[in-house]
């Protein structure tokens, strides 16, 4: 399963911050969008590009400029807290949306919105969302972005549980998943353990 485990200190010392029970929703902001910058970057370092050569106020400069077409797709409502991170990256970005809703009681996930730019089997996408916890959002969101064309899939997400990668590698064992962490299980309610809690109700201070 190609998981790429992101070790940058800056990443780890971030997520110290999202783990932190203390932590306030504005800090817990702030510290989403830090890690988020970072692990983009690293999902992006292999893109390809292409040789350009610009004019400078003192004369040519040669640079490379991305390639492909590169779509964010936040999964609601806990991915939109890592778009903004996204963007100030790869400001030219297409932006999708995809809605689900997991049972509480079943984790299994349910469509209630899906918005996803055309022309995605041209296009990098990267399917944002912090929590890879049971893997049934992911693989709900996955199959909608395949059946929408797209064929270049990567994963972003700030904590990993072991039972959310398996049943991703299950389904879609192209895609990889972008993660500082592989947490150690999920609960009898499929929440990550340790975790950082719900990432949502912590971005958004409705704890």
């Amino acid at each position: 399963m190609p998981v790429h485990i992101v070790n940058h200190p800056l990443v780890q010392d971030a997520l110290v911050d999202l783990r932190d029970k203390r932590t306030p929703p504005e800090h817990f902001r702030r510290a989403a969008t830090r890690i988020s910058v970072m692990l983009v970057a690293e999902a992006l370092r292999d893109v390809a590009t292409n040789d350009v050569t610009v004019e400078t106020p003192l004369g040519p400069a040669d640079g490379r400029r991305l390639a492909p077409d590169i779509t964010v797709v936040p999964v609601l409502r806990a991915g939109l807290g890592m778009l903004d991170a996204v963007l100030e990256l790869v400001p030219s970005a297409r932006v999708g949306h995809i809605g689900l809703q997991r049972d509480e009681m079943t984790a299994v996930a349910s469509q209630y919105y899906s918005k996803l730019p055309h022309r995605l089997a041209s296009s990098v996408v990267l399917m944002i969302d912090p929590m890879l916890a049971t893997g049934g959002s992911a693989v709900a969101a996955l199959q909608l972005l395949a059946d929408a064309g797209a064929t270049e899939i990567r994963i972003v997400c700030i904590v990993a549980a072991p039972e959310g990668i398996e049943i991703v590698e299950r389904h879609f064992p192209k895609v990889g998943i972008y993660t500082p962490v592989v947490d150690q299980r999920l609960n009898e309610h499929k929440y990550i353990v340790p975790g950082l809690g719900d990432f949502g109700d912590r971005l958004y201070g409705t704890i």
